[in-house]
């Protein structure tokens, strides 16, 4: 049986401030980009040998 996963611990200190900044400046990719993305993620599907579930 697996082992079970423990609690992400909470974020304090310098760690949460710099999460909370990251948070705040998330870049969009653009529109070609997505497409290449989902073209690779596509093509790995294809070749991959076990079950890959849908989005």
């Amino acid at each position: 049986m697996a082992t079970p996963i423990k609690p992400t611990p909470i974020l304090t200190g310098r760690d949460s401030i710099r999460f909370a900044k990251a948070m705040e400046n998330v870049q969009k990719i653009s529109p070609e980009e997505r497409k290449e993305y989902e073209e690779a993620y596509e093509w790995y599907k294809k070749a991959a040998r076990f079950p890959i579930y849908p989005k």
